[in-house]
């Protein structure tokens, strides 16, 4: 027999706080004797495990979000069920709150830290989806740049050293996101060994084949190699705001840059 007396406005301050039915919120109270910390623990441990059930539901929405702090960066990729929920202003909040938590966490790859296990938990307990964390990347040192697509499903962090303009880091970052090819690295030296070999050969077999002679051919190839590098790498291509300059050519001097990740959706 119920015997604690639970205020009304303490469930609606548990309701306001999981998501959660008045009816779910007043019995947790009820069990955990009025404690509001208690029930709201309660509930999220109860009912994560009705959630953990459901990630095998397909997640084919999301949002990316992306964080700079002075010398660090991130760019997370956040997946949900439905696009009502993934344009959601909470959801996008979430998004975004991870990205700077993962700002915490060391370079490279970002690990989901228990802080942020917990507050993406949250998310999912209110909105009964199969919300999760999908990838993200941290870069540290130098300065930053970037751009996100205004649905929020394309992003780009670019990294650099040196003085850029906010507005030509801005335009170089919509440029990776929007340029055919996407470009493969910063420059040749970042293209995989086996890759630049395996290019080279085929052209210079296609030379040869056309009845040119081996050093004619290996010239050939050579031309047809630094055609490549133009337009698979970002320093190579041709911007696409002003299609008469290179990248490499609208640096300012001094200026270099060292990295970059592009991010979309499900990709």
């Amino acid at each position: 027999m119920e015997t604690v007396n639970i205020d009304a406005k303490v469930v609606m301050a548990l309701r306001n706080s999981t998501g959660l039915g008045f009816g779910d919120c007043r019995s947790a109270l009820v069990e955990s004797g009025g404690d509001l910390a208690k029930a709201e623990a309660l509930l999220r441990e109860r009912l994560k495990g009705k959630m953990d059930t459901r990630t095998d539901r397909a997640a084919g929405e999301g949002c990316i979000a992306i964080v700079i702090q002075t010398a660090k960066a991130s760019i997370i990729e956040v997946r949900a069920e439905t696009d009502f929920t993934a344009k959601n202003d909470e959801f996008r909040h979430l998004a975004k709150e991870l990205a700077t938590m993962s700002v915490g966490t060391a370079a490279g790859a970002v690990a989901m830290t228990p802080a942020m296990t917990a507050r993406l938990d949250t998310t999912r307990i209110k909105t009964g989806e199969n919300i999760s964390f999908a990838r993200g990347t941290r870069l540290d040192g130098g300065a930053f740049g970037k751009y996100l697509h205004h649905d929020g499903k394309l992003g780009v962090l670019l990294q650099f050293e040196g003085d850029m303009p906010e507005d030509l880091a801005t335009g170089i970052c919509q440029h990776i996101a929007a340029v055919v090819p996407t470009p493969l690295s910063v420059d040749e030296t970042g293209l995989p060994a086996d890759l630049i070999a395996s290019k080279r050969e085929e052209a210079k077999k296609e030379a040869e084949a056309s009845g040119k002679p081996p050093q004619i051919a290996e010239k050939i190839a050579e031309g047809k190699l630094r055609k490549y590098f133009e337009e698979t790498t970002l320093m190579g291509q041709k911007y696409v705001k002003d299609d008469k300059k290179s990248i490499r050519e609208l640096l300012p001097k001094g200026v270099t840059i060292k990295a970059f990740v592009r991010m979309r959706v499900g990709a």
